[in-house]
Protein backbone atom coordinates (compact mmCIF):
# COMPACT_ATOMS: atom_id res chain seq x y z
CA UNK A 1 0.00 0.00 0.00
CA UNK A 2 1.51 3.57 -0.85
CA UNK A 3 0.84 6.04 1.55
CA UNK A 4 -1.75 8.62 1.04
CA UNK A 5 -0.87 11.98 0.22
CA UNK A 6 -2.79 15.35 0.73
CA UNK A 7 -4.59 16.72 -1.37
CA UNK A 8 -2.77 19.40 -3.64
CA UNK A 9 -3.25 22.64 -1.86
CA UNK A 10 -4.66 25.50 -4.33
CA UNK A 11 -2.62 27.55 -5.53
CA UNK A 12 -2.36 31.03 -4.37
CA UNK A 13 -3.67 33.85 -6.45
CA UNK A 14 -0.65 35.54 -6.77
CA UNK A 15 1.63 32.08 -8.06
CA UNK A 16 3.00 33.02 -11.72
CA UNK A 17 2.72 29.54 -12.37
CA UNK A 18 -1.13 29.42 -11.63
CA UNK A 19 -2.07 32.72 -13.13
CA UNK A 20 0.76 33.59 -15.58
CA UNK A 21 -0.83 36.74 -16.83
CA UNK A 22 -1.88 38.30 -13.69
CA UNK A 23 -5.42 40.45 -13.52
CA UNK A 24 -6.27 38.75 -17.10
CA UNK A 25 -9.03 36.56 -16.94
CA UNK A 26 -8.59 34.89 -20.82
CA UNK A 27 -5.26 33.57 -21.22
CA UNK A 28 -4.10 33.14 -24.59
CA UNK A 29 -4.77 29.34 -26.06
CA UNK A 30 -2.84 27.75 -28.61
CA UNK A 31 -4.25 28.06 -32.18
CA UNK A 32 -4.78 24.03 -32.20
CA UNK A 33 -6.89 24.32 -29.49
CA UNK A 34 -9.16 26.34 -31.60
CA UNK A 35 -8.53 23.99 -34.75
CA UNK A 36 -9.32 20.88 -32.70
CA UNK A 37 -12.61 22.97 -31.16
CA UNK A 38 -14.04 23.37 -35.14
CA UNK A 39 -13.82 19.91 -35.49
CA UNK A 40 -15.60 19.02 -32.43
CA UNK A 41 -18.13 22.05 -33.55
CA UNK A 42 -18.95 20.35 -36.73
CA UNK A 43 -19.05 16.86 -35.38
CA UNK A 44 -21.53 17.60 -32.58
CA UNK A 45 -23.50 19.75 -34.58
CA UNK A 46 -24.21 16.59 -36.67
CA UNK A 47 -24.41 14.26 -33.69
CA UNK A 48 -26.40 16.09 -31.43
CA UNK A 49 -28.49 16.89 -34.62
CA UNK A 50 -29.52 12.80 -34.23
CA UNK A 51 -29.14 12.29 -30.41
CA UNK A 52 -31.74 15.27 -29.47
CA UNK A 53 -34.69 13.12 -30.83
CA UNK A 54 -32.98 9.80 -30.48
CA UNK A 55 -34.43 8.67 -27.21
CA UNK A 56 -37.74 9.55 -27.93
CA UNK A 57 -37.77 8.65 -31.86
CA UNK A 58 -36.70 5.08 -30.61
CA UNK A 59 -39.34 4.46 -28.20
CA UNK A 60 -42.34 6.41 -29.84
CA UNK A 61 -42.03 6.29 -33.05
CA UNK A 62 -40.15 3.21 -33.71
CA UNK A 63 -41.64 1.44 -30.83
CA UNK A 64 -38.49 0.16 -28.89
CA UNK A 65 -38.98 -0.55 -24.56
CA UNK A 66 -37.65 2.11 -22.10
CA UNK A 67 -35.62 -1.29 -21.11
CA UNK A 68 -34.24 -1.79 -24.77
CA UNK A 69 -33.90 1.74 -24.74
CA UNK A 70 -31.45 1.22 -21.25
CA UNK A 71 -29.64 -1.70 -23.55
CA UNK A 72 -28.94 0.04 -26.65
CA UNK A 73 -27.67 3.64 -24.87
CA UNK A 74 -25.34 1.02 -22.48
CA UNK A 75 -24.21 -0.62 -25.25
CA UNK A 76 -22.98 2.23 -27.40
CA UNK A 77 -21.31 3.59 -24.25
CA UNK A 78 -19.65 0.31 -23.70
CA UNK A 79 -18.85 0.37 -27.61
CA UNK A 80 -17.38 4.00 -27.38
CA UNK A 81 -14.84 3.00 -23.97
CA UNK A 82 -14.09 -0.57 -25.95
CA UNK A 83 -11.37 1.27 -27.61
CA UNK A 84 -10.18 3.87 -26.02
CA UNK A 85 -7.65 2.19 -24.10
CA UNK A 86 -6.30 0.53 -27.02
CA UNK A 87 -6.08 4.06 -29.32
CA UNK A 88 -4.40 5.34 -26.56
CA UNK A 89 -1.92 2.98 -26.23
CA UNK A 90 -1.50 3.18 -29.84
CA UNK A 91 -1.06 6.97 -29.38
CA UNK A 92 1.64 6.76 -27.03
CA UNK A 93 3.48 4.11 -28.57
CA UNK A 94 3.47 5.50 -32.28
CA UNK A 95 3.07 9.46 -31.64
CA UNK A 96 0.62 9.84 -34.52
CA UNK A 97 -2.20 11.73 -32.41
CA UNK A 98 -3.76 13.60 -35.44
CA UNK A 99 -4.04 10.48 -38.10
CA UNK A 100 -5.23 8.01 -35.03
CA UNK A 101 -8.47 11.03 -34.27
CA UNK A 102 -8.63 11.54 -37.83
CA UNK A 103 -9.86 7.59 -37.95
CA UNK A 104 -11.92 7.92 -35.18
CA UNK A 105 -14.03 10.71 -36.96
CA UNK A 106 -14.00 9.70 -40.15
CA UNK A 107 -16.00 6.13 -38.73
CA UNK A 108 -17.99 8.05 -37.06
CA UNK A 109 -19.32 9.89 -40.28
CA UNK A 110 -19.96 6.85 -42.16
CA UNK A 111 -22.22 5.21 -39.28
CA UNK A 112 -24.46 8.06 -39.87
CA UNK A 113 -25.14 6.60 -43.20
CA UNK A 114 -26.63 3.63 -41.80
CA UNK A 115 -29.82 5.88 -40.95
CA UNK A 116 -30.03 6.67 -44.50
CA UNK A 117 -31.02 3.48 -45.10
CA UNK A 118 -33.04 1.81 -41.97
CA UNK A 119 -34.98 3.33 -39.51
CA UNK A 120 -36.15 0.55 -37.80
CA UNK A 121 -35.43 -0.58 -34.61
CA UNK A 122 -32.43 -2.95 -35.32
CA UNK A 123 -31.02 -0.18 -38.10
CA UNK A 124 -31.33 2.40 -35.24
CA UNK A 125 -29.47 0.18 -32.25
CA UNK A 126 -26.81 -0.74 -35.12
CA UNK A 127 -25.87 2.99 -35.87
CA UNK A 128 -25.70 4.58 -32.16
CA UNK A 129 -23.38 1.36 -31.03
CA UNK A 130 -21.02 2.06 -34.73
CA UNK A 131 -21.02 5.68 -34.26
CA UNK A 132 -19.79 5.87 -30.39
CA UNK A 133 -16.80 3.10 -31.55
CA UNK A 134 -15.54 5.74 -34.04
CA UNK A 135 -16.09 8.23 -30.46
CA UNK A 136 -13.97 5.78 -28.75
CA UNK A 137 -11.25 5.76 -31.16
CA UNK A 138 -10.62 9.56 -31.59
CA UNK A 139 -10.76 10.73 -28.08
CA UNK A 140 -7.88 9.65 -26.03
CA UNK A 141 -5.03 10.81 -29.27
CA UNK A 142 -7.18 14.23 -29.81
CA UNK A 143 -7.36 14.61 -25.86
CA UNK A 144 -3.76 13.68 -25.80
CA UNK A 145 -3.07 16.02 -28.71
CA UNK A 146 -4.45 18.84 -26.46
CA UNK A 147 -3.00 18.45 -23.37
CA UNK A 148 0.08 18.66 -25.20
CA UNK A 149 -0.53 21.99 -26.62
CA UNK A 150 -2.02 23.44 -23.26
CA UNK A 151 0.29 24.99 -21.18
CA UNK A 152 -0.11 23.26 -17.74
CA UNK A 153 -1.54 26.73 -16.09
CA UNK A 154 -3.73 27.02 -18.20
CA UNK A 155 -4.60 23.41 -18.78
CA UNK A 156 -8.15 22.98 -17.41
CA UNK A 157 -9.04 26.85 -19.26
CA UNK A 158 -7.94 25.59 -22.35
CA UNK A 159 -9.91 22.11 -22.39
CA UNK A 160 -13.23 24.19 -21.27
CA UNK A 161 -13.02 26.67 -24.38
CA UNK A 162 -12.55 23.17 -26.43
CA UNK A 163 -15.97 21.85 -24.60
CA UNK A 164 -17.48 25.33 -25.36
CA UNK A 165 -16.93 25.17 -28.74
CA UNK A 166 -17.70 21.31 -28.96
CA UNK A 167 -21.16 21.77 -27.33
CA UNK A 168 -22.04 24.82 -28.95
CA UNK A 169 -21.64 22.57 -31.99
CA UNK A 170 -24.59 20.53 -29.69
CA UNK A 171 -26.85 23.55 -29.35
CA UNK A 172 -26.98 24.83 -33.06
CA UNK A 173 -27.63 20.84 -33.61
CA UNK A 174 -30.82 20.79 -31.93
CA UNK A 175 -32.06 24.22 -32.79
CA UNK A 176 -31.59 22.80 -36.83
CA UNK A 177 -33.36 19.51 -35.58
CA UNK A 178 -36.20 21.66 -34.22
CA UNK A 179 -36.64 24.01 -37.22
CA UNK A 180 -37.03 20.85 -39.17
CA UNK A 181 -39.04 19.51 -36.73
CA UNK A 182 -41.66 22.38 -36.90
CA UNK A 183 -41.44 23.55 -40.54
CA UNK A 184 -41.99 20.38 -42.02
CA UNK A 185 -44.16 18.21 -39.20
CA UNK A 186 -43.36 14.88 -37.30
CA UNK A 187 -43.47 12.50 -40.03
CA UNK A 188 -41.30 9.85 -41.23
CA UNK A 189 -39.44 12.16 -44.72
CA UNK A 190 -38.57 14.74 -42.15
CA UNK A 191 -36.57 12.00 -39.58
CA UNK A 192 -35.16 11.19 -43.05
CA UNK A 193 -34.46 14.63 -43.96
CA UNK A 194 -32.87 15.63 -40.27
CA UNK A 195 -30.64 11.89 -41.04
CA UNK A 196 -29.19 13.26 -44.49
CA UNK A 197 -28.61 16.77 -43.19
CA UNK A 198 -26.53 15.77 -40.11
CA UNK A 199 -24.53 13.52 -42.10
CA UNK A 200 -22.94 16.83 -43.89
CA UNK A 201 -21.08 18.83 -41.24
CA UNK A 202 -19.86 15.73 -40.06
CA UNK A 203 -17.75 14.99 -43.54
CA UNK A 204 -16.60 18.69 -42.97
CA UNK A 205 -15.59 18.00 -39.50
CA UNK A 206 -12.89 15.13 -40.78
CA UNK A 207 -12.01 17.21 -43.53
CA UNK A 208 -11.04 20.59 -41.27
CA UNK A 209 -8.91 18.04 -39.13
CA UNK A 210 -7.21 16.41 -42.13
CA UNK A 211 -6.12 19.90 -42.84
CA UNK A 212 -4.07 20.87 -38.89
CA UNK A 213 -0.60 20.01 -38.97
CA UNK A 214 0.10 18.69 -35.80
CA UNK A 215 4.12 17.21 -34.94
CA UNK A 216 4.12 13.65 -33.51
CA UNK A 217 3.74 12.90 -30.21
CA UNK A 218 6.93 11.54 -28.19
CA UNK A 219 6.61 7.89 -28.65
CA UNK A 220 7.23 4.69 -26.62
CA UNK A 221 7.70 2.54 -29.41
CA UNK A 222 9.28 -0.81 -26.96
CA UNK A 223 5.94 -0.76 -24.57
CA UNK A 224 3.52 -3.00 -24.34
CA UNK A 225 -0.21 -2.55 -23.12
CA UNK A 226 0.86 -4.60 -19.60
CA UNK A 227 4.05 -2.58 -19.92
CA UNK A 228 2.65 0.48 -20.34
CA UNK A 229 -0.64 0.22 -17.68
CA UNK A 230 2.30 -1.00 -15.03
CA UNK A 231 3.89 2.44 -16.13
CA UNK A 232 0.51 4.16 -15.31
CA UNK A 233 1.04 6.55 -11.82
CA UNK A 234 -0.42 5.01 -8.75
CA UNK A 235 -2.65 8.46 -8.10
CA UNK A 236 -4.12 7.90 -11.66
CA UNK A 237 -5.40 4.65 -10.96
CA UNK A 238 -6.07 5.44 -7.17
CA UNK A 239 -8.66 8.08 -8.77
CA UNK A 240 -10.00 5.13 -11.02
CA UNK A 241 -11.75 3.42 -7.94
CA UNK A 242 -13.98 6.67 -7.07
CA UNK A 243 -14.31 7.15 -11.36
CA UNK A 244 -15.98 3.55 -11.30
CA UNK A 245 -18.28 3.89 -8.19
CA UNK A 246 -19.06 7.40 -10.26
CA UNK A 247 -19.68 5.60 -13.64
CA UNK A 248 -21.95 2.90 -11.74
CA UNK A 249 -24.56 5.68 -11.69
CA UNK A 250 -24.11 8.12 -14.60
CA UNK A 251 -26.73 6.52 -16.81
CA UNK A 252 -27.72 7.96 -20.26
CA UNK A 253 -29.04 11.70 -20.64
CA UNK A 254 -31.96 10.04 -22.87
CA UNK A 255 -33.27 9.22 -19.81
CA UNK A 256 -33.55 12.36 -18.91
CA UNK A 257 -35.05 13.42 -21.87
CA UNK A 258 -37.27 10.77 -21.63
CA UNK A 259 -38.88 12.16 -18.08
CA UNK A 260 -39.23 15.00 -19.33
CA UNK A 261 -41.21 13.97 -21.76
CA UNK A 262 -43.44 12.24 -19.28
CA UNK A 263 -43.73 15.48 -17.57
CA UNK A 264 -45.52 17.59 -20.67
CA UNK A 265 -42.79 18.43 -22.94
CA UNK A 266 -43.99 17.28 -26.59
CA UNK A 267 -41.15 15.52 -29.13
CA UNK A 268 -40.22 19.14 -30.51
CA UNK A 269 -40.21 20.82 -27.07
CA UNK A 270 -37.91 18.12 -25.68
CA UNK A 271 -35.33 19.21 -28.44
CA UNK A 272 -35.14 22.48 -27.30
CA UNK A 273 -34.91 21.19 -23.66
CA UNK A 274 -32.24 19.48 -24.34
CA UNK A 275 -30.21 22.70 -26.93
CA UNK A 276 -30.82 24.52 -22.83
CA UNK A 277 -28.48 21.99 -21.56
CA UNK A 278 -25.73 22.46 -23.71
CA UNK A 279 -25.86 26.19 -24.23
CA UNK A 280 -25.71 25.66 -20.30
CA UNK A 281 -22.90 23.85 -20.62
CA UNK A 282 -21.25 26.35 -23.15
CA UNK A 283 -21.31 28.82 -21.27
CA UNK A 284 -19.97 27.05 -17.60
CA UNK A 285 -17.27 24.84 -19.96
CA UNK A 286 -14.69 27.88 -19.75
CA UNK A 287 -15.80 29.45 -16.31
CA UNK A 288 -14.72 26.42 -14.70
CA UNK A 289 -12.03 25.26 -16.26
CA UNK A 290 -10.72 29.10 -15.13
CA UNK A 291 -11.85 28.20 -11.75
CA UNK A 292 -10.06 24.92 -11.77
CA UNK A 293 -6.51 26.33 -13.01
CA UNK A 294 -6.87 28.70 -10.00
CA UNK A 295 -8.21 26.40 -6.83
CA UNK A 296 -7.31 22.80 -8.07
CA UNK A 297 -9.00 20.76 -10.25
CA UNK A 298 -9.43 18.06 -7.36
CA UNK A 299 -12.00 20.46 -6.07
CA UNK A 300 -13.71 20.75 -9.50
CA UNK A 301 -14.06 16.96 -10.05
CA UNK A 302 -15.63 16.81 -6.39
CA UNK A 303 -17.83 19.98 -7.41
CA UNK A 304 -19.02 17.85 -10.26
CA UNK A 305 -19.51 14.31 -8.65
CA UNK A 306 -22.10 16.79 -5.72
CA UNK A 307 -23.93 18.35 -9.26
CA UNK A 308 -24.79 15.08 -10.82
CA UNK A 309 -26.10 13.73 -7.49
CA UNK A 310 -27.88 17.04 -6.36
CA UNK A 311 -29.42 17.07 -10.03
CA UNK A 312 -30.44 13.19 -9.73
CA UNK A 313 -32.24 14.15 -5.88
CA UNK A 314 -34.41 16.97 -7.54
CA UNK A 315 -35.31 14.21 -10.70
CA UNK A 316 -36.71 11.93 -8.07
CA UNK A 317 -39.33 14.60 -7.08
CA UNK A 318 -39.65 16.66 -10.38
CA UNK A 319 -42.86 16.98 -11.92
CA UNK A 320 -43.23 19.90 -13.39
CA UNK A 321 -42.04 21.76 -16.43
CA UNK A 322 -39.92 24.58 -14.39
CA UNK A 323 -38.22 22.04 -12.53
CA UNK A 324 -37.05 20.19 -15.93
CA UNK A 325 -35.57 23.64 -17.26
CA UNK A 326 -33.65 23.48 -13.59
CA UNK A 327 -32.30 20.37 -13.79
CA UNK A 328 -31.18 20.71 -17.27
CA UNK A 329 -29.50 23.78 -16.33
CA UNK A 330 -27.65 22.11 -13.76
CA UNK A 331 -27.15 19.29 -15.85
CA UNK A 332 -25.03 20.99 -18.35
CA UNK A 333 -22.92 22.97 -14.99
CA UNK A 334 -22.63 19.30 -14.21
CA UNK A 335 -21.26 18.13 -18.26
CA UNK A 336 -18.63 20.70 -18.32
CA UNK A 337 -17.30 19.72 -15.33
CA UNK A 338 -16.96 15.98 -16.30
CA UNK A 339 -16.48 16.20 -19.91
CA UNK A 340 -13.35 18.27 -19.94
CA UNK A 341 -11.54 18.85 -16.09
CA UNK A 342 -11.89 15.26 -15.61
CA UNK A 343 -9.61 15.03 -18.77
CA UNK A 344 -7.30 18.11 -16.91
CA UNK A 345 -6.94 16.24 -14.11
CA UNK A 346 -5.63 12.97 -15.10
CA UNK A 347 -3.39 14.86 -17.08
CA UNK A 348 -2.01 16.27 -13.71
CA UNK A 349 -1.57 13.12 -12.18
CA UNK A 350 -0.08 11.37 -15.23
CA UNK A 351 2.08 13.79 -17.46
CA UNK A 352 4.05 11.36 -19.08
CA UNK A 353 1.34 8.54 -20.64
CA UNK A 354 -1.53 10.86 -21.36
CA UNK A 355 -3.33 8.90 -23.86
CA UNK A 356 -3.19 5.52 -22.30
CA UNK A 357 -4.67 7.18 -19.17
CA UNK A 358 -7.41 8.81 -20.75
CA UNK A 359 -8.11 5.62 -22.40
CA UNK A 360 -7.87 3.59 -19.59
CA UNK A 361 -10.03 5.73 -17.87
CA UNK A 362 -12.95 5.85 -20.20
CA UNK A 363 -12.54 2.07 -21.16
CA UNK A 364 -13.16 1.41 -17.07
CA UNK A 365 -15.83 4.43 -16.45
CA UNK A 366 -17.45 3.14 -20.09
CA UNK A 367 -17.42 -0.47 -18.96
CA UNK A 368 -19.66 0.68 -16.73
CA UNK A 369 -21.83 2.80 -18.21
CA UNK A 370 -23.29 -0.73 -19.58
CA UNK A 371 -24.75 -1.57 -16.25
CA UNK A 372 -26.00 1.74 -14.94
CA UNK A 373 -28.00 2.21 -18.17
CA UNK A 374 -29.33 -1.34 -18.42
CA UNK A 375 -29.80 -0.99 -14.39
CA UNK A 376 -31.83 2.43 -14.77
CA UNK A 377 -33.60 0.79 -17.83
CA UNK A 378 -34.98 -1.76 -15.69
CA UNK A 379 -36.23 0.08 -12.52
CA UNK A 380 -37.49 2.60 -15.10
CA UNK A 381 -40.03 0.37 -15.23
CA UNK A 382 -40.93 0.19 -11.77
CA UNK A 383 -40.20 3.66 -11.36
CA UNK A 384 -37.79 6.32 -12.43
CA UNK A 385 -37.13 7.74 -9.25
CA UNK A 386 -35.26 4.06 -8.14
CA UNK A 387 -33.06 5.24 -11.18
CA UNK A 388 -32.42 8.64 -10.13
CA UNK A 389 -32.29 7.49 -6.52
CA UNK A 390 -29.66 5.31 -7.42
CA UNK A 391 -27.69 7.78 -9.24
CA UNK A 392 -27.84 10.09 -6.33
CA UNK A 393 -26.46 7.69 -3.73
CA UNK A 394 -23.60 6.31 -5.93
CA UNK A 395 -22.85 10.00 -6.85
CA UNK A 396 -22.60 10.56 -2.66
CA UNK A 397 -20.24 7.21 -2.58
CA UNK A 398 -17.79 8.42 -5.09
CA UNK A 399 -17.41 11.80 -3.51
CA UNK A 400 -16.21 10.03 -0.40
CA UNK A 401 -14.04 7.25 -1.90
CA UNK A 402 -12.17 10.14 -3.67
CA UNK A 403 -11.93 12.37 -0.62
CA UNK A 404 -10.24 9.03 0.95
CA UNK A 405 -8.38 7.76 -1.60
CA UNK A 406 -7.10 11.21 -2.39
CA UNK A 407 -5.53 10.66 -6.14
CA UNK A 408 -2.43 12.57 -6.39
CA UNK A 409 1.25 12.33 -8.80
CA UNK A 410 3.79 9.79 -7.15
CA UNK A 411 6.40 7.64 -8.79
CA UNK A 412 5.43 4.73 -11.18
CA UNK A 413 5.82 0.93 -10.31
Amino acid sequence: MHPEPPLPPAPAASDPAALPAQGKRWAKLHPDVLKLGLVSFLTDLSSEMIFSVFAVFFTTVAGASSALLGLIEGLADFSASSLNYLAGWLSDRSGRRKWLATAGYGFSSLAKVILLVSSSIAGLAVFRVLERLGKGFRGPPRDAWLVSVAGEATRGYALGVHKALDKSGAVVGPLVAYGLLKWLGESASTYRLLFLVAVVPAVLAVLVLALIHNPPGQPHPRESLRQNWQQLSPGFKRFLLPAGVFALGYFSLGFFLLRAHDVGYSLTDVVLLYALFNTTCVVAAPLVGHLGDRVGRSRIVLLGYGAYASLNLWMVFASTRWEMLAVFCIYGLFYAIEESQSKAFIADIEPERRATAMGAYNFVTGSLYLPASLVAGALWTLSPSLAFGLATALSLAAMVIFVRVRPAAGPAH
